[in-house]
């Protein structure tokens, strides 16, 4: 999981894209980078937090009025500075590429290319296939440099190219100098990419195109939409925008965008992420009240801060007390994205600190967002209980992660889930809780749907039921990424 931007503007844009990357930080905190370009590419990266990396210095060296940038959390590959997006080549024209998703051929690709094709790749990522492919599309034909229209044609054949080779979640911004912008979505539509433009009082426009819409309100821009599944956008040099559907298929964008990645303002596929989990409260809650008829905790308190919305609408269903009993450090980081069970664990004490006036000797319900691993709601559980809580329940808004996700989730494998090798009972001890419950899956899928002006019929929720959307995932494909995965993260 990663947040990439691009905009085209009529002014520089770097200072917009690193405004728009801090909007994004909660996506990935791992690296980012800035690329933006006139006649010639403007490269900046490194490791770390976006504050971190980029000085004003910097982005006043980032010249030109388009521009990609990304923040990254490795799922595959991606742990040195080699391997931070966005990527680019120098044939045909220039072309660069920033990529969130997950490609799950990725090693078929690779080794067509490095052993057939005898080219040699520069980094570890998943996202070089995607440039490289780009660029053999754009390669092929001819088109003039005034003749828009067939330039927009060879776009189209181009990501028709990787659409048809291509298996897994991609969204993708990317800048082909001297043409314009381009940005398009996997034929599932996966992984979000919303839109959004900005009247100038010239007359002009300017556009953007991101993971979600956060930076949209702080830099004037309008949310417009989202790219549809297997759809292409292209906004050339002078500003015109063109679109076209090119290779769509069932759509099945990602639930775990709603329960946990994405930030609660956001709104994607049309529809709105905080009011989906208010939703997924109240489903809870009402759950609740039909399984334990007959009990109520005295207080209910959130795993802050993306269970905060699902806590308040549980706690209000149930008639009982909201209250924020645990306090959160904000400059430390999501634990989900840290890169082990131990470093996870010790983070949780770092980050939080139990209230002793709203836990002691009260009867806590607890609400998370999920339950992944596990380490991070137990430790979550041991520090109530430490401060003097007289019982203690644990409810999930999302429902039991029992598989593997190979579309952009880090969540590399089965022996790292805690339900896909415990029953509840054995997590409900594990974790050292009085009462445990998940949201089902038919509450979260309704609790997505239930409004917006969407076309959602079913999320994708591989990490949940086992249904992979894409890529011919078999059980001994499963396998083998996992085993994948866990050397990479050996290393």
């Amino acid at each position: 999981m990663c947040g990439i931007v691009g905009i085209f503007s009529h002014e520089p844009v770097a200072g917009e894209l690193y405004d728009s990357l801090i909007h994004l930080q909660h996506r990935g905190q791992d690296a980012a980078g800035i690329l933006t370009c006139d006649e010639r590419f403007y490269p900046k990266h490194g490791m770390g937090l976006v504050r971190e990396i980029f000085t004003p210095g910097d982005l006043l060296q980032l010249k030109g009025n388009i521009g990609i940038a990304h923040t990254r959390y490795p799922t595959a590959g991606g742990y040195s500075e080699a391997d931070i997006q966005p990527l680019w080549i120098g044939n045909p024209r220039g072309i660069a590429l920033a990529h969130n998703g997950n490609l799950v051929n990725y090693q078929a690709l690779a080794d067509e290319i490095r052993l057939k094709q005898h080219r040699h790749l520069n980094s570890s990522l998943d996202s070089e296939m995607l440039l490289l492919m780009m660029a053999d599309g754009l390669a092929i034909g001819s088109y003039g440099d005034d003749d828009e229209e067939q330039f927009f044609s060879q776009l189209c054949h181009a990501v028709n190219h990787i659409y048809s080779r291509v298996e897994g979640s991609y969204s993708v911004v990317s800048i082909v100098i001297g043409k314009g912008l381009v940005a398009f979505r996997d034929p599932h539509g996966i992984r979000p990419l919303v839109m959004g433009e900005r009247k100038r009082e010239d007359g002009r426009t300017d556009y953007i195109f991101a993971s979600e819409t956060t930076p949209f309100y702080a830099l004037g821009f309008e949310p417009i939409g989202d790219l549809q599944p297997g759809e292409m956008a292209y906004v050339n040099k002078a500003g015109k925008l063109f679109r076209r559907i090119v290779n769509a298929k069932t759509f099945r964008p990602c639930v775990f965008e709603y329960v946990y990645f994405a930030r609660p303002d956001s709104t994607l596929d049309g529809v709105s992420v905080y009011r989906s989990r208010l939703r997924m409260g109240q489903n809870l809650a009402r759950l609740w009240k039909q399984t334990f008829p007959d009990y109520l905790p005295d207080v209910v308190i959130p795993a802050p801060f993306t269970a905060n919305t699902a806590a308040l609408s549980f706690a209000h269903e149930l008639g009982v007390r909201y209250s924020e009993g645990l306090y959160k450090n904000p400059f430390i980081g999501r634990t989900f994205i840290m890169p082990n069970q131990q470093a996870r664990s010790r983070s949780v004490r770092y980050k939080l600190t139990p209230q002793r006036t709203e836990i002691e000797n009260k009867k806590v319900l607890v609400v998370d967002d999920s339950i992944v691993r596990g380490t991070t709601s137990r430790e979550i559980i041991k520090m109530i209980r430490e401060f003097g809580a007289s019982e203690i329940a644990l409810v999930s808004a999302c429902p039991l992660i029992k598989h593997p996700c190979f579309y952009g989730i880090d969540i590399p494998s089965r022996d790292e889930l805690i339900a896909a090798t415990h029953t509840e009972e054995q997590i409900r001890q594990y974790l050292g809780v009085d009462r445990l419950l998940y949201q089902t899956q038919e509450d979260l899928i309704e609790a997505v749907t239930r409004r917006g002006q969407h076309h959602i019929e079913r999320p994708c929720m591989a990490c949940m039921d086992g249904n992979y959307i894409c890529g011919n995932i078999t059980e001994d494909k499963i396998t083998k990424l996992e085993k994948q995965r866990q050397k990479e993260r050996s290393k």
